[in-house]
């Protein structure tokens, strides 16, 4: 059973993208399953920049299926606009994007409560993208939603949303009419219709003849809803089990897990951040080192690397190996910080506190290792590394207890180390 799940091991834009888009050239199938367009990742392949939100970067490979799970929500203008952007890259669809009939759809007044319920938290706002994934997750869980079965039945729509509508604009600012939402959303349901496949059918099939299937995270496991930094999260499971449920697999279907990490940690938004630079105490600069979100814009926060989160991502996926990214961008520091645990009121901490408010006030451990102070954009096999580089590789696998296979150092495909093939 030839299945592979990569997952983020952070708070997401680990460089999930490159590795996926690295790996889809051994695999068949490529699944997305939970998740929105509040997720995003570039690639750069061949030369060109292509950015993804909705659709598996395997879409790259030719030969690769690509699914999208009954755990994505979708927003139908936004994957319309994407797959638009990626034909005009010469991409093509044509019986390699399929789309789960159970996957729920993001409708204006998702959005809109979404910015609503963020402007009335104030200064206690979480950050979100603004996408309404978190409404429409929410619509889901309270029997309100609207799937992808129903969005291509253009009476049941007009059914079930002239239902739902009158609940939501009670709670709208300014209400919406029904015949907007329809005129529009007729239009993209008749677009997409043809990609709509019963999915989880096909997928159970694939895996029993033994296709090469890979699982395709999106964010990272400490934006879990129930495991990660809570409020300060996403709206889904963003573990391995997570994306094995949203792509309508049983857990026993994924045989490995690659958990996808960087050689430091950033976030986007509120939350605590254990690890974040203090202004001065590092000369990495967000713009050297591409720190800014494909979906938001907004400029990531900072920090040094934490085996204490990321320990505790492991357990949650089951992690396999990992795949170590931008090493590059700490070529030139002339020493490295890594955390291997917190001091919280006069005691050790080798797991995080469940309670932010105790997060907040942790004091990093770390353990100092000598920099490498030399260009790795080059390398093409590991004895070509520094000897300082695999010195900090091998202390994050004594750290992690757990190999580290794949190392990036650059955004192109070929900037990028391997151990073995994973198919």
């Amino acid at each position: 059973m030839p299945t592979l799940a990569v997952v983020g091991l952070q708070w997401g834009d680990e460089g999930k993208g490159k590795i996926v888009d690295l790996l889809s050239s051994e695999a068949e199938i490529v699944v997305r399953g939970q998740g929105g367009n509040n997720a995003g990742h570039s690639v750069i392949a061949d030369g060109k920049e292509y950015h993804f939100h909705l659709i598996p970067s395997g879409i790259l490979s030719s030969a690769v299926i690509c699914m999208i799970g009954g755990g994505v929500v979708i927003d139908p203008a936004s994957l319309l606009k994407e797959m638009k952007e990626l034909e005009d890259q010469n991409i093509s669809f044509d019986g390699r994007l399929w789309i789960s009939p159970y996957a729920h759809i993001i409708l204006p007044y998702h959005r809109l409560l979404d910015a609503q319920s963020e402007r009335e938290k104030g200064g206690a706002a979480i950050g979100t993208t603004g996408r309404g994934i978190g409404p429409c997750y929410s619509d889901g869980v309270a029997r309100l939603g609207i799937r992808i079965c129903d969005f291509i039945s253009p009476e049941i729509f007009k059914s079930k949303l002239r239902s739902i509508l009158p609940i939501k604009n009670r709670f709208l600012e300014k209400p919406i009419e029904i015949d907007e939402i329809i005129d529009e959303y007729t239009i993209y349901a008749e677009k997409l219709k043809p990609f709509v496949k019963p999915l989880e059918v096909e997928l159970a099939s694939e895996i029993k003849r033994g296709r090469k299937i890979l699982f395709e995270g999106a964010q990272g496991a400490l934006l879990d809803i129930s495991y990660g930094t809570y409020p300060f999260v996403t709206s889904s499971h963003t573990t391995s089990g997570g994306l094995a449920l949203g792509a309508g697999v049983g857990p026993q279907s994924i045989e490995r897990t690659l958990g996808v990490i960087k050689a430091y940690t950033t976030r986007v938004g509120n939350g605590p951040f254990p690890t974040e630079f203090h202004e001065g105490e590092t000369s990495l600069d967000p713009k050297t080192a591409r720190e800014f979100g494909t979906t938001t814009g907004r400029q990531r926060r900072m920090g040094w690397f934490d085996t204490v989160l990321v320990s505790h991502a492991i357990r949650l996926s089951g992690v396999s190996s990992l795949a170590l990214t931008k090493l590059d961008v700490l070529d030139q520091l002339p020493t490295i910080k890594i955390c291997t645990g917190y001091q919280l009121d006069g005691q050790k901490w080798t797991f995080p506190p469940p309670c932010i408010e105790d997060l907040e006030r942790v004091t990093p451990i770390y353990e100092q290792v000598e920099g490498w102070q030399t260009n790795t954009s080059e390398i093409k096999k590991l004895e070509e590394f520094p000897k300082n580089v695999r010195l900090f590789l091998n202390k994050l696998e004594s750290l992690l207890e757990i190999p580290i296979d794949v190392v990036s150092f650059g955004p192109e495909r070929e900037k990028t180390w391997k151990r073995k093939p994973f198919f």
